[in-house]
């Protein structure tokens, strides 16, 4: 949005209302919606009336103190409307993070690994400055799974019999084919 990177924080009131007012995919509402429970008055609608606005300008003054009266009579019903949509966005979210989870699994495949095979470990640290920088190797081993836990969480072993302290995760592992 900015063309000079020192303007970014007189960007950010537009973004943020850009993020409020547009509608997301797993609640299938707006943030400001899920909040107050109406849709907001956006500020061209000011000046150029929406329908929505036209309406709204043309009630008297009578009729707008009555329709107060009647929204505040009406709080525990609007309360309990409240408490649906957010049901509802609940639901959304669930059914949006299982279509999530299912086309990520479909994409997941099986290592094949058990407990007492040869795998290596990814290298991931890069605070020992390696003086071989880009060509250092990127997998450390063999070691020897020693179990395997749930949740894909295993323990290693190295050739000499010595238990690694930390446990490793399964997707930081790959099979040793000698």
């Amino acid at each position: 949005m900015s063309e000079n990177y020192r303007e970014w924080q007189e960007k950010i009131p537009f973004a943020l209302w850009g993020y409020r007012t547009s509608i997301r995919t797993a609640t299938s509402a707006t943030p400001y919606y899920l909040v107050y429970g109406m849709e907001m008055v956006q500020p061209i609608e000011l000046e150029v009336p929406s329908l929505r606005i036209l309406l709204e300008s043309q009630v008297p003054e009578a009729d707008r103190v009555q329709a107060r009266y009647d929204s505040l009579v009406m709080l525990d019903e609007r309360r309990l409307m409240r408490d649906e949509r957010r049901l509802n966005a609940l639901q959304h979210v669930q059914l949006y993070q299982k279509r999530i989870e299912r086309a990520f699994n479909k994409k997941v495949k099986p290592t094949g690994i058990s407990e007492g095979d040869l795998v290596l470990k990814s290298v991931r640290a890069l605070l020992p400055i390696d003086p071989r920088g880009k060509f250092k190797p990127n997998w450390a081993g063999p070691y020897l799974i020693k179990t395997i836990l749930s949740g894909g969480v295993v323990r290693l072993t190295d050739l000499d019999g010595k238990d690694f302290t930390n446990p490793i995760n399964l997707d930081q592992l790959k099979k040793f084919n000698p």
